[in-house]
């Protein structure tokens, strides 16, 4: 049976979450596997409305079993409260359709206010993180140093493992102006955690791959976007995490060979939150348009999305990086009325033409768009379920983008309700 894996093509925000819960229809397990509570994801369904921040998009059906995996690094205060809150929507979770990885990562108070007291530096350029931790809790576990969900069983390995964090932290802090840790109050607050979270605690790498051999079809959910990855992204302005498409793998502990398929998510335009180079960015009424047709805030932050015309060349980097087989396209219908679009197709640096975005950060910054126009159309796109019933020249602006991509489109959405997608090639088709 077909394992999909599910990756932003862009900065995030391309509405992964809505494709997710549609594709979950086929699927038997969800998993995250990267990226934290800084991501976001909004899920409408019947007119109701979810925001999933840490929880996988999976948790809104019943019938599956959702996964958080190792490569996620796991806020369990948050945690708790985001669970309270979808079950006051009338979702059930519980440990039979929810598990959390042993090895995971936990993100700790001390490391969001690390986060935002670099942040807060007017010495240091920002780099536009959410502050919540996300990349200092990285940090610790690439350093060693960090609490996972399994020494939250353990009292003398907990005391072991947060005396070694602080042995780091203290002296950081110290420096940036912050008090020491209240170790005491740190360790009763992870005791009374911990009955809450241990419960959800499995062996995720041994579940899914048991799931694997029985036949079961596995989606690996990915947050944020991969011009966000901490390798192959707009470094620095990026996540602390790897986010294309081959994290799956790592960040759950079921080899690459189980993966079958790799859907690219992609917007028909492009947006992005927070700093950060952005070619193809608009400070005129076509960007004021766009961010207002499509309601452009961060599901996270609330912060107003940055918007810009659909940049190819982006989306045929990444689609290469991800080994993407098919795209996603999503918010088509946000584009309806504009009498002509453009679509980014190569760039200008120092007098030569790139069909790449180049890696230096100051020649990201100084790069010009090479633009290709294409007629709009009058005709709505919204809501539409066929081929049939797309404007003529939309469809010619889907055919055009999978062309400058070198990429399928697979999947077309036109609205926010999940039902409103015109499926091209089922991902999951054995």
């Amino acid at each position: 049976m077909a394992n999909v894996v599910v990756v932003g093509t862009q900065w995030g925000d391309e509405g992964k979450g809505k494709i997710v819960d549609w594709l979950s229809e086929r699927a038997d397990v969800i998993a995250r596997f990267q990226g934290g509570h800084n991501a976001g994801h909004t899920l409408v369904i019947g007119g109701e409305v979810y925001k999933l921040h840490a929880l996988p998009s999976g948790v809104v059906r019943g019938g599956k079993l959702s996964v958080i995996g190792n490569g996620v690094v796991l806020d369990p205060w948050h945690l708790i409260e985001e669970i309270a809150g979808i079950r006051e929507q009338g979702i059930i979770i519980n440990p039979e359709n929810l598990i959390i990885a042993e090895n995971t990562p936990l993100i700790m108070p001390y490391h969001g206010e690390l986060d935002r007291a670099r942040e807060g530096q007017v010495s240091i350029a920002k780099i536009g993180t959410t502050g919540r931790g996300i990349g200092p809790c990285y940090e610790d576990k690439v350093g060693r140093r960090v609490i996972r969900v399994a020494d939250l069983a353990d009292e003398a390995t907990l005391e072991l493992r947060i005396d070694r964090a602080l042995l780091h932290h203290n002296p950081l802090r110290k420096g940036l102006g912050l008090g020491p840790v209240n170790r005491v109050a740190l360790l009763d607050s992870l005791r009374k955690v911990a009955a809450q979270i241990l419960p959800y605690a499995s062996p995720v790498w041994k579940v899914l791959n048991e799931k694997r051999r029985a036949g079961k079809r596995i989606l690996f959910e990915g947050a944020q976007g991969a011009l966000l990855d901490i390798d192959f992204g707009t470094y620095p302005f990026v996540t602390s995490s790897n986010v294309i498409a081959g994290q799956a793998s790592t960040g759950t502990g079921i080899g690459p060979g189980a993966i079958d398929y790799v859907l690219g998510i992609t917007k028909a335009y492009t947006t992005r939150v927070g700093e950060g180079p952005f070619p193809t960015e608009l400070d005129d009424d076509d960007g004021q348009q766009l961010g207002e047709r499509g309601h452009e805030f961060g599901t996270t932050t609330g912060r107003k999305r940055r918007c810009g015309w659909f940049d190819a060349c982006l989306v045929r980097q990444t689609c290469a990086t991800s080994g993407v087989n098919g795209i996603s396209l999503t918010k088509l219908d946000v584009l309806d009325g504009f009498e002509e679009l453009k679509i980014c197709v190569g760039y200008e640096l120092d007098g030569k033409t790139l069909d790449y975005l180049p890696t230096a950060a100051d020649q990201q910054a100084r790069v010009h768009p090479v633009y290709e126009a294409i007629e709009g159309w009058s005709g709505s796109t919204a809501g539409a379920r066929s081929w049939s019933e797309l404007p003529a020249q939309a469809i010619k602006y889907v055919r055009r983008i999978e062309e400058l991509i070198d990429c399928p489109v697979a999947l077309v959405s036109t609205s926010p309700e999940r039902d409103d997608t015109i499926l091209v090639t089922d991902p999951f088709a054995d």
